[in-house]
């Protein structure tokens, strides 16, 4: 396989309206329809140092060239009624298939300090309705978040997704028959390792490839000495694992 090469890069923007305006935006998520680009970004609340109040909400954009994106005027998924997502609902992942949006994203509630994978869909992103949970937070996977959502070669479908265990961020891999789930977590994917710059938080990222036989997926890792300093983030790439151990299995 070739390296990969970054030619450019450039800011996204967001024309705000409304609330949004006072928001900090975090973890965006854009795709291309048609002739144009859609977005979903979380947003939090700047003013608020009680972390109750600090509720993440979803938004959704539209652009003509998927760098400057004009808001709706209010969030198209918000926290609650169910206890799941009470107080935030975070990092929105987005696939479009069977003429529908589908729509994975962390809830969170800050009374149990636990973080699920969620799902919502609808016929498009403005419509989306709130399904059902996809992962709980259970040992050795505790608060599962940030899913990549990709087709693997056999037809099926692998959610990737970063978990918590022994102080450390790991990342996890679920596979389903279609879109619709059941997900069932099958392993880790990647774990930190002791020695190398990814010995702390593994992240997931972006898929390259999906549905091929060698996909490649890219990820965030951070590393931490002994004496308790980081270093700052950087990206890197695994190929191959998360597709063929899955479907091996």
């Amino acid at each position: 396989m070739k390296g990969f090469v970054v030619e450019m890069i450039e800011p996204v923007t967001l024309g705000r309206q409304g609330r949004l305006v006072d928001m900090y935006v975090l973890s965006p998520f854009i795709w291309r329809t048609g002739d144009g680009y859609e977005l979903l970004v979380r947003a939090v609340p700047r003013r608020d140092d009680e972390p109750r109040l600090k509720m993440a909400e979803i938004w959704y954009g539209t652009s003509a060239d998927g760098l400057h994106f004009d808001m709706d005027e209010a969030p198209v998924i918000f926290p609650g009624p169910g206890l799941e997502d009470l107080d935030g609902c975070e990092d929105p992942t987005v696939i479009v298939a069977e003429g529908r949006v589908h729509c994975w994203y962390t809830g969170w509630n800050e009374a149990q300090r636990t973080g699920r994978l969620m799902y919502a869909a609808g016929p498009d992103a403005r419509s989306l309705n709130k399904q059902r949970r996809v992962l709980d937070s259970r040992p050795p996977y505790a608060n599962p978040k940030e899913a990549t959502v990709a087709p693997a070669a056999d037809g099926s479908w692998r959610l990737l997704f970063e978990y918590a265990e022994e102080e450390h961020s790991k990342i996890g891999v679920a596979a389903a028959p279609d879109l619709h789930g059941p997900w069932e977590v099958i392993g880790p994917l990647l774990a930190a390792r002791p020695d190398h710059w990814d010995n702390w938080h593994l992240s997931t990222g972006p898929v390259i490839g999906a549905g091929s036989k060698q996909p490649v997926m890219f990820y965030k890792a951070r590393h931490t000495t002994r004496t308790g300093g980081s270093a700052g983030p950087r990206w890197t790439r695994v190929w191959d694992r998360w597709s063929h151990d899955a479907t091996a299995r």
